[in-house]
């Protein structure tokens, strides 16, 4: 018999990976500069960035519940994909033009809220569109594309602000650019099915249907909640790196190292996902977080910041992409919009707990204080997912 030509991934994923790839630009251009804007500029403290970081971040994970249902009763993703990118443009120039704290706030809820209308069902589509086989490559391409986005992003913003003498508010001029681009790819270039082969009668989010998604479904939303605990907000390795003194025009090129690393190991993990135990990739993933917390902790040294920068990455590498693999092979194909809101939901609560922690643990005790806590909870999920033992329904 003839051997059946391997699966190849779709190409709406690689226009999905694209369209990431230039919000990230966008938005790494504006996030990697936020925290020393609202210290310096604005006069904001470590708690309230902390705390602005966790509410915009935890509301695009709490929205994606309710986009994610939407799109498995419409049965359609894209709509809400547009209408999420859209959202997000719209914010672009609010950041240039913001002169409170409260703007920004503000400004970053919507373009969060854009975020967690779009992701969702993004994700979904991807899962629907990509045959089994092959999906965590998949899950892997879009997010090692999105990840290029995100240290080309911080290390545009470097560039700029050394060129323009530290002008915030030029260099978010310039991060509309990206955004809009980014939208027009999503309207003309990413094409899905003209119906989903699954879709739903009724409502999604009933009881009957969060018990029908089963237990291996949920052992996988308890492992990422408690990667939600154990890690916060990134602006805070921003202000680690801000600490040691490196100039401030340099400072987004923290976020360049974290996200090299994250994009260079996402597609190779992802494939080696589609091979190998996927929980114990995940348990490497977690100690890879730990020992980035105890290197951030330990030295204020530029070179032990760098270190435990990459660390972090590649803990997103192993990590990120495979949790969404995981939740697309747990849960029932008509349900995946749905499942992917709930798992986002969970893990949105965790994260700003973890992030409003931070800031606090930070404004009080000071960086150390804040990176040995998330190492010791961190340990704790570690231990806790080695040692749990998930059913079969």
């Amino acid at each position: 018999m003839p051997k059946t030509a391997p699966a190849t991934i779709p190409c709406a994923v690689w226009a999905l990976g694209f369209v990431s790839m230039l919000t990230d630009i966008s938005s790494e251009m504006v996030h990697s500069l936020l925290p020393l804007f609202l210290v310096s500029t604005l006069g904001a403290s470590a708690l309230v960035v902390g705390l602005i970081e966790g509410l915009a971040e935890s509301t695009a994970l709490v929205v994606k519940v309710f986009s994610g249902a939407l799109s498995d009763y419409w049965g359609q993703r894209k709509g809400l994909a547009v209408a999420g990118y859209t959202l997000s443009v719209l914010t672009k120039p609010v950041f240039p033009l913001a002169s409170s704290v409260t703007m920004v706030l503000a400004a970053r809820f919507v373009d969060r809220l854009g975020k967690g209308v779009r992701d969702a069902p993004r994700d979904a589509l991807v899962a629907d569109i990509t045959p089994a086989s092959i999906r965590g490559a998949a899950f892997g391409l879009r997010q090692a594309l999105d990840t290029v986005g995100a240290f080309l992003g911080p290390l545009l913003a470097a560039a700029l602000m050394l060129l323009w003498a530290n002008d915030f508010r030029l260099v978010f001029w310039v991060a509309v650019l990206p955004a809009v681009l980014a939208l027009a790819l999503m309207v003309f270039a990413v094409h899905e099915p003209r119906s989903l082969a699954h879709t739903v009668s009724k409502h999604p989010i009933t009881r009957a249907n969060l018990r029908r998604m089963g237990t291996p479904y949920w052992s996988v939303v308890a492992v990422g909640t408690l990667f939600g605990l154990a890690r916060f907000s990134e602006a805070f390795l921003i202000l680690r790196a801000y600490e040691t003194g490196i100039a401030m025009a340099l400072v987004p090129l923290v976020m360049v190292a974290m996200n090299l690393v994250y994009a260079a190991s996402a597609y190779p993990f992802g494939k080696l996902s589609d091979r190998v135990n996927q929980r114990q990739l995940l348990a490497v993933g977690l100690l890879l977080l730990v020992l980035a917390d105890g290197v951030l902790a330990s030295s204020m040294h530029w070179a032990a910041v760098l270190g435990g920068v990459a660390l972090w990455g590649m803990h997103m590498g192993i990590t990120q992409g495979l949790l969404a693999t995981m939740v697309a092979a747990t849960a029932p194909p008509d349900l995946r919009g749905t499942a992917y809101g709930v798992y986002n939901l969970l893990g949105g609560v965790a994260l700003f707990a973890a992030s409003a922690l931070a800031g606090l643990l930070w404004s009080q005790w000071g960086a150390q204080a804040t990176f040995l806590a998330s190492a010791a909870w961190g340990a704790v999920a570690l231990w806790l997912l080695l040692h749990q033992r998930p059913r079969a329904d």
